[in-house]
Formats: structure tokens, C-alpha cells, sequence
């Protein structure tokens, strides 16, 4: 069962109002009554778009303003800046103490709670893009300051966009990074070849395009609701001296399973990097 978020009125505020924000704002305004959103952001014509989805949402440029009164607050501000952003409202975190959620990726729970100022309830996720068609894959990692009751607050914030796993070890969501943080990338970067050797085979681009889009979704659904693993699901594709063994050959041949191994491990270790040099 999806866990619902609390009876009690509960003030959610965003530091960062960009596309990640948007979409867990709009999730959480239809999937959960009873919410109190708050937002702040720099860019005026950001807050003006997520005004529009609600006059109960407060919108300011001032974060500290923002994170009045809130028992949650998610830092949706990109990596590089973060600690310029939140170091400022380390007095307010510390009198306040309300469970931080940091969408950003490469930066570490202890990096956070140093910023502002130790032993606050932070989680972390690792989200992906997807979560803006409410089809996302989150991992979560929770600190020991999260209490029961906000770990389950804070994953029903993410569910609104999609599924999410829980790692009891932080270094795992280097992992997550690498599988589905960057992951759409290399399946758009898949369909992205595909489609271009499908017009090279004489198809028009719009054609195309929507076969091997709708093969993905068709493939990606088929995936998700067998009960049967991707290995077996690729069996039955695959008949013998047919035309996808053909193709398969190939793309084996060219070393594509060792070589996506590769691009992973690439993944994850940059994701260390960032982390290490965001300590």
C-alpha cells in the first residue's frame, strides 16, 4: 500500500523551483489534500508558473521566508550551488530542525547536514526524469535523525511521481545514479539509433520515430507487468535463425553487454567524484 501523506496539515517547502520541484508539486496536489506548499527561487517567472498551479501555494524569492514555519523542506537546486544556498539558513534549520530532502545528485548527507549546521533528519534521493511524466524511479536514503513517521512522509512525497527503494547504505545511491538517475539517457540514446537506422532502412523520420517509441513504451510496460525476467521476456522475442537473432548476433558481437557494464561503472564512479569534491 502506498504510504499517504499525514492527516495533519503539513507545510512542505521547495528551495528551487525548477522542473523537479514542479513535478512533485503537481503530484502532491493530486494525490494528497491537507498540504501547505511553499516555494522560493531566485527566477520570478518560475514562481509565476508554479502560482499558477494553486493560489494556496506561497511562492517568495526569499528561502529564508520560504522555510517559516515548514515541516519539510525539499533542496531542488542543482549541485553546484547548493552549499551557497543552504549555508545561509543554517541558524533557521537549527531552531527550526525539520527534515530536509535533497534532490540533488553527487552531494553527500554529511556535506548537507555540515552546511547547515549537524544532526538534522535529512534524506536523500536520487530521482530521475521521468518523474515529470509521473513515471520516475527514486532511490531514498534517510540519515538516524529521520524518525519512522518522516521517512514515511518523505516517501510519500516521491511516490507521487513514480516508484521508489530505500538503501540502507548511502554509497548504494551511487549505484542508483548510474542505473536509473542516467538512465533514460541511455535508453533515449538506444532509441535515438534506432530511429535513425530505421530511416536508413528507408522509413519516413515521423514513422520512425513513433515505432520505436511506442516499442520502447510497448517493451518497457511489457517488462514491468510480466512476472517473467527481461532475459526470458528476450527468449521468446528470439527465434531461431530469425530475424531479431540476426540482430542480436550483431549487437552482441560489437560487445554491447560488457560495453553498457563499462558505461556504468563510468557512471558511478563520476558520481563518487562529484561527491568527493562536494565534501
Amino acid at each position: 500500500m502506498t504510504p499517504q501523506l499525514s492527516r495533519k496539515p503539513t507545510t512542505v517547502a521547495f528551495i528551487g523551483a525548477g522542473n523537479m520541484a514542479r513535478s512533485l508539486i503537481v503530484g502532491m496536489l493530486q494525490e494528497a489534500g491537507n498540504l501547505q506548499i511553499r516555494v522560493s527561487d531566485p527566477d520570478q517567472n518560475q514562481l509565476d508558473v508554479i502560482r499558477s498551479y494553486g493560489s494556496q501555494i506561497f511562492t517568495s524569492t526569499d528561502n529564508a521566508a520560504t522555510l517559516q514555519d515548514a515541516d519539510v523542506v525539499v533542496l531542488a537546486v542543482k549541485p553546484q550551488v547548493m552549499r551557497t544556498v543552504i549555508e545561509p539558513l543554517q541558524d533557521l534549520a537549527q531552531k527550526q530542525r525539520p527534515m530536509f530532502v535533497s534532490v540533488a545528485a553527487g552531494i553527500r548527507e554529511a556535506s548537507l547536514n555540515a552546511w547547515l549546521g549537524g544532526n538534522l533528519p535529512i534524506v536523500r534521493c536520487m530521482p530521475n526524469t521521468p518523474a515529470l511524466v509521473k513515471a520516475g524511479a527514486t532511490g531514498l536514503y534517510a540519515n538516524a535523525q529521520v524518525s519512522k513517521e518522516q521517512r514515511s512522509l518523505a516517501e510519500s512525497i516521491l511516490r507521487t511521481v513514480g516508484i521508489t527503494l530505500w538503501f540502507e547504505d548511502e554509497a548504494k545511491l551511487d549505484a542508483v545514479t548510474a542505473v536509473s538517475g542516467s538512465g533514460p539517457a541511455y535508453f533515449f540514446l538506444v532509441m535515438e539509433a534506432m530511429q535513425a537506422a530505421a530511416e536508413s532502412l528507408g522509413l519516413k523520420p515521423e514513422d520512425a520515430h513513433l515505432l520505436v517509441v511506442q516499442t520502447a513504451l510497448g517493451a518497457a510496460r511489457l517488462a514491468l507487468e510480466s512476472d517473467q525476467q527481461p532475459a526470458d521476456l528476450r527468449k521468446q522475442v528470439t527465434s531461431k535463425g530469425g530475424t531479431t537473432e540476426a540482430a542480436l548476433n550483431t549487437l552482441n558481437a560489437g560487445g554491447l553487454v560488457p560495453l553498457f557494464a563499462e558505461a556504468l561503472k563510468a557512471s558511478a564512479q563520476r558520481s563518487k567524484e562529484l561527491a568527493a569534491a562536494n565534501s
